[in-house]
Formats: C-alpha cells, structure tokens, sequence
C-alpha cells in the first residue's frame, strides 16, 4: 500500500512539472488572479483568461471555447476570446488552475495556468525555551509555532545579550521549532541576563513570541555523570560508596537506585557530594542497578539527563532466617530405624548470599554421648539410628560469611499419642489449584499443642516414598490450612495434619484434591478366581494420570450373557493397596459378563474391560451381610425378574481384600 502511495505520488509530480512547463510559456494567452496568487483561507479569487492577438480558432472567434480547469475537473467554459471565473471555498494549500482553448474538430490547446496557494498567517510562537547542554555546549532554544500555515514561513531567533550583544539565526522551512545559535554561554558573570525572541513570518502576516529572559544558571543543564563506579570496604554491605565524576560547576546531585528485580527507585538528594556518597541501606547479596543527576543550582537550572546504568551486586552477609525441618521416621527391624530430614531452602533475604552447604547434627540427649554429624549440599540427608533414646537433630545452612542459627527438632513418633490426634480431618478445593484442609483440636489434650504441620503427597498406588514430600506449619490457634505450594489439579494427595507437643505427636489423614472429574477408565479386572463357589475379582489399578482426582469408590458389576435385565453391582470403598474382592452371589453353571468402574466425587467412570465366569461348583444358598454396603438374601429361583429390575444394586460378602 505505501509504495503504491509512493507511485502515484511520484506520477502526479512529473505531470506538474510537465503542466507547470507548459504553463510558464503561456504563449497563446494569459491567466490572471486578483486580489493575489497567495490568499488567507476563506477568500474569494476572480480567475481571469485571456487569448492573446491571432491565437484563436482559424475560422471565427465565436468559435473559440474557453475552457477553466482545477486540477483536471472542468469548473466553467465560456466562447469568445477570454474568461472571467469567481472561486471560492479553496482549501488550504496549493490549488492549480489551467486554462484551454477548444476548437471544433481539434484537441483543447492549453493557454495558460496559476497555482493558488490558499494559508493563514503565523501564529504566536507559544513555549519559547531554550537550553545549553554542558558547560561547554551551544544555545538551541525550541517553540511552539502553532497551527500549519501551509505557506512559505521564515522564522527568525534573535538573543539578546549584555552590552548589547545580539545573535540571530533563521530558518525558511515553515515546519521549523528549533534553532541553535552555535554560541556558548560561560559562566563568568552566572547572573547576567539573556533574552531571547522568535518571530514568524509569512505573505499574510507575522507574529512574535512574548520575550523570554534567562540567565546562565537557567539554562545551562549538566552533562550527565560519568565514570559511575561502587566500593564495599571489607567486602561489607554496610560499606558502601558510590563515586562519579561531574562538570565543575554542579552543586547538587540525586542519586536512584534499586534491586533489579524491582520497578520502585529508592531517591536520594546530596549537595557538595563532590563525586562520592555512602549506601547505608543496601540489602546483602543482591544485584542493584544505580543512576546519577546533576544540577548546577539548587533553585534554579534543570536536572541533567540520567546517567547510563551502573549494575552491581552486593556482598554476601551472614544467613539471619532458620530453615524449616521436618522428617520422616521408617522401622528398618526391632532395633532400627531410618530417619530422613528434609529441609526448606532459606529464602534470597533470608540466605543473604550463596548457600554453600549445610550442616546437620543428630544427637541422643538421654546418655548425651552419641552424635552424629554430617556436611551435605542437598536440602535432605537419611541416617540410621537406634530405635531407643530420645534424638534431637540441628540443622544450619552456611554461606561464605557464616551459618544461620541451627533449627533444632526432635526425633519422635509422630503418630504415637492417640490423644494428640486431630479429629476429624477433611479436605475441599478451594481457588484455582488449592485445596483447604481443617481440622478439630485434640478433644483431651487441646492446650498441651504446640503446633500443628500438615504434610501431603501424591497419592501413589505402591506407596512410593520417592514421590516428594511437602508440608507447611501452622500455629496451635488455627485449625485449617490451605495448601497451593505444589498442588497439580486432577492428582490425588495424601493429607496428613500432625499435632506436635515435645517429644509426642498425633496425626490424622486423608485424601484431598484441588480439581476433581469422573475418572476417564475403569479398572482393568486380569483374573478371575473361584474358590469354593464364590469368585475372586482381581484387578489393575487405574493409571494415576487417568483417575482424574481422589477414588472413592469400585463398582463390580455383573450379569447374565446374553440378558437384557439390568446389570447388578456391589460398591467397594476404595483402599490404595487393594486389587481384589470375592462375589458369592453368581449362580452355578450360568455364564456371567463382568466389569468394572470407578467413582470420584464428580463421577463414575467408563466400563473398564469385560470379563466371562461360569461357577461349575454347588450352588452357594447361604444368606450374608455386606458390612456398611447394604443387606441381600440371595435365593436362586425366588426372585422374579420383577425383583432384580427393582433391587440392581447387590451388596458385596465382604470388603476386606
């Protein structure tokens, strides 16, 4: 779009330039503009033509048409030897106008033209500024010079010095709002006064600015500082000197600084700093980026532009926070057991510097000789330890100016005091990837609370303990939490709250989720066992990434091939560790098609696999009893069909595995 812009651009120009040099000859006649050629916008113009002696149409003069042109849209015509034409409503700018003569069976001949250029007069020049960069820069002064004037402006600065000292400096481009007038002021009478003026002229008028008077120290702005550097004496944040360097005459300075992980400056203002001003409030081991201003004055002048960014990092200090510790306890045997420290890396204020590594300190307190002490760079170490005494661990992190504080934590059952245990404990989403865990105090022992750590992970079929472990704390007065560290929607997590007091500790779990849907396949059942005229069902479990949030429940369902009854189902609650349950509910010598499903709280699955059975033992007539499912009496033979569409759901003998 723009080249084709450019194009007829370009074409239109060459055809003025042809027009324009046929024009100038103007041999056959002449073109007349009264009152002018250059008019305010708004005026009206009588355009005049005129055929010079012989220059007619051969055969009579009535037969010559002369025809007015405004660009090329023919606006009047007249037969005779000249034209008279009133216009008005031109618009601002250049307006071409052609006059040409038509003769019968002839092409028009071109007599003669004018340009019309339609403007307005200057306005006030607004704003008049001016400005010298550095001591040992030239005067430019700017301005507004107001509306277009789309005429031929000639803008002329004039300053005005002591002893009647005069500069001035044009400019002949009607777009023009700056001048440099080359000179350089010198600070050798700092108070002496200039005044400078601009005036703007065109074929309609002229305007000048109103006056504007200044001395050296007004207009003269600093070059910005340079050669900007940062010293820490003795490698000490708390020793910080920030130098530069700066043209003679500056008096005041602001300095700016801030992290650069921060968009908010920290300003600060000195006067006479002559090059240096010491950082008392810089934080340890963190990257800042600094900027330096000058001024010659404190009241009058400007600011000088910013200096280019000078970056750095503070040294390192001693860490100040304590690392949040916890563990986890395993029996390797009677006598044994594995203790796993896991740790929380400090935070970047906190570690005020590069944590090398750190220092772990595991000691029995009850014959206070055994120890055991360990370098690592990890946030976890594992160790083995009786499974007797009373164990307190300390744990410190170092950097090159020192260690944190140690966190100390005793070694204990975390789940031994029954009566420390949080009752009930329940878990709901909550926001976009949260889940809220509550809780109930210890009903016997609420006071005895020191504080309460809610650990999860995922939930793992096989009980990994490689799946990571998270936890946070949270004092004794609250009873909820909320977990959104680590969280992952449609994953299944393992919530433990632990009650801690001393050496003693209670716990209580359960299962959680921050989005849930029903899961996406049911169990794959890959055997099917009869024992005794019941059937084992065994099963795979569903892979973790298609359960789509915590299991609730199984669905076993079962009926004859071939049937068009409703299937019927028995409902087991779910367990992590199992994959199998009996039914001895099928007749003998019948072929049976099973599946399997499963529920979340947001739904059940899709059928999982199908399976056949066909009982060859004695029929079961026992009656049995599902613990907390539902109560059926299975009777071959007395249940009408009537009874199974109405009675689908079946209970199971049994849930245990």
């Amino acid at each position: 779009m723009a080249h084709r812009g450019c194009s007829l651009a370009l074409i239109f120009i060459i055809m003025w330039l042809l027009i324009k040099a046929k024009i100038d000859e103007c041999r056959r006649g002449d073109v007349t503009v009264k009152p002018s050629r250059v008019i305010l916008l708004g005026s009206t113009v009588n355009i005049s033509c005129t055929l010079k002696p012989r220059q007619g149409c051969l055969n009579n003069s009535r037969h010559n048409k002369l025809i007015l042109y405004k660009f090329d849209r023919r606006i009047n015509f007249h037969h005779g030897h000249s034209l008279n034409s009133q216009v008005t409503g031109l618009p601002l700018g250049t307006t071409l106008f052609v006059c040409k003569l038509a003769c019968i069976n002839s092409d028009e001949i071109q007599i003669c033209g004018a340009e019309i250029l339609v403007g307005v007069a200057p306005e006030q020049p607004q704003n008049l500024s001016c400005i010298q960069k550095g001591e040992q820069g030239t005067v430019a002064c700017t301005w507004d010079r107001g509306r277009d004037t789309h005429l031929y402006t000639e803008y002329t600065l004039q300053l005005s010095g002591p002893k009647n000292l005069t500069w001035q400096k044009q400019c002949k481009d009607h777009y023009c709002d700056y001048l440099d007038f080359g000179i350089n002021l010198t600070p050798e009478s700092p108070e002496s006064s200039f005044t400078a003026k601009v005036t703007a002229v065109n074929s309609l008028g002229s305007s000048s600015s109103f006056p504007s008077t200044f001395t050296f120290l007004d207009i003269v702005r600093p070059l910005p500082p340079w050669d900007i550097r940062i010293s820490f004496q003795k490698a000490s944040v708390s020793r910080c000197t920030l130098y530069w360097r700066d043209e003679g005459l500056v008096l005041l300075n602001r300095l700016r600084y801030r992290p650069n992980n921060s968009r908010l400056w920290n300003m600060v203002n000195v006067t006479k700093a002559k090059g240096r001003h010491d950082l008392l409030d810089l934080k340890p081991f963190t990257e800042y980026e600094f900027q330096i201003s000058s001024k010659l004055h404190l009241f009058k002048g400007s600011w000088s532009d910013w200096s280019e960014s000078l970056r750095a990092q503070t040294p390192e200090e001693e860490p100040t926070g304590m690392l949040d510790v916890w563990y986890v306890k395993r029996h390797l045997d009677y006598s044994r057991q594995q203790i796993s420290l896991l740790w929380k890396n400090l935070s970047v204020s906190e570690a005020r510097g590069k944590i090398l590594h750190y220092e772990v300190i595991l000691q029995e307190l009850t014959g206070g000789k055994a120890m055991i002490q360990n370098i690592t760079g990890h946030t976890f170490w594992s160790t083995v330890i009786p499974r007797t005494g009373n164990w307190t661990v300390a744990v410190s992190a170092a950097n090159s100016k020192g260690s944190s504080r140690p966190t100390r934590v005793n070694i204990t059952n975390l789940c031994g005091a029954g009566l420390l245990a949080p009752r009930p404990v329940s878990a709901y989403s909550e926001g976009k990837d949260g889940i809220r865990v509550i809780w109930q105090p210890p009903r016997k022992a609420p006071s005895a609370v020191q504080e309460y750590v809610v650990e999860w992970r995922e939930l793992h079929p096989k009980g990994d303990t490689q799946v990571p472990l998270n936890w946070l704390r949270s004092p004794p007065y609250n009873v909820s939490a909320l977990i959104s560290e680590n969280v992952k929607p449609y994953i299944c997590y393992e919530i433990h709250v632990y009650a801690l007091s001393g050496y003693q500790g209670g716990c209580t779990s359960t299962l959680g989720n921050s989005k849930h849907e029903a899961p996406r396949s049911g169990p794959h059942v890959n055997a099917i066992t009869e024992e005794k005229g019941s059937v084992l069902i065994s099963w795979n479990s569903i892979p973790v990434q298609e359960q789509m949030g915590c299991l609730l429940h199984y669905r076993i369902y079962w009926k004859e091939r071939d049937s068009n009854s409703q299937p019927q189902f028995c409902e087991i609650p779910y367990r992590v560790s199992q994959n199998s349950h009996p039914i001895n509910s099928l007749q003998p010598r019948v072929t049976y098609v099973l599946w399997m499903t499963a529920l979340t709280a947001a739904g059940e699955s899709s059928p999982g696999n199908e399976r056949e059975i066909c009982l060859q033992g004695k029929a079961n007539w026992m009656a049995f009893v599902a613990p907390s499912i539902c109560i059926a009496i299975i009777m071959v033979g007395i249940f009408s069909t009537h009874y199974f569409q109405q009675k689908r759901r079946h209970s199971c003998p049994w849930t245990g595995s």
